[in-house]
């Protein structure tokens, strides 16, 4: 049972990271600091106070960098790696008792395809809000995101399971309006 609840809150968190990179990865390194979560032996590095300081510095930058007309679209333009990348971090780190193929396949799949998935469908909402709104409605969007992310980081830490179900109700979402935006566009 523990390692389903490890796979969940590395799934849910792996989705937050979507949202925002840096967000989840200082909710994890908080959790582990106050030792609500235990992570694997290699990655106990980020419960310490070095990496809670530094991933809270990042956070409140990245959080804000979004607020910045055209930066929000030059950050969206490296977020898609970056947190298919984070999200794959954040999935190994949380997993247990597992043998590294399987710790491995799930990090990258579930971890890094779930980031990936839902930080390029938020990139596309970005540069649909800019070319409609002209970018004023930039800064609605971003708070959905930062407010979403927050949301998912804790639901992860405190409720894993139910976490998972939100991530799966997304990724619904997702999927569906890709699939209107597809069927209007032919």
């Amino acid at each position: 049972m523990e390692t389903f609840i490890s796979i969940c809150l590395g799934v849910g968190l792996a989705a937050s990271v979507g949202f925002r990179v840096f967000l989840p990865l200082f909710a994890l390194s908080l959790a582990s600091y106050c030792n609500v979560w235990e992570l694997n032996d290699s990655w106990q590095w980020i419960g310490n106070l070095t990496a809670l300081i530094t991933f809270g510095v990042a956070t409140l930058v990245e959080i804000f960098a979004y607020y910045i007309p055209y930066i929000d679209n030059l950050l969206d333009s490296i977020s898609v790696p970056l947190a298919a990348f984070a999200g794959t971090a954040v999935m190994m780190s949380t997993m247990v008792d597992l043998s590294p193929v399987i710790t491995w396949s799930l990090a990258i799949i579930a971890g890094g395809g779930t980031a990936a998935a839902i930080s390029s469908s938020s990139s596309i909402m970005r540069l649909t809000s800019t070319t409609t709104t002209g970018g004023l409605g930039n800064p609605i969007v971003s708070t959905i995101e930062t407010g979403t992310s927050i949301f998912m980081s804790i639901m992860s830490i405190f409720l894993p399971i139910l976490a998972v179900i939100f991530v799966i109700v997304i990724l619904f979402i997702i999927y569906k309006i890709y699939k209107k935006f597809k069927t209007s566009k032919a």
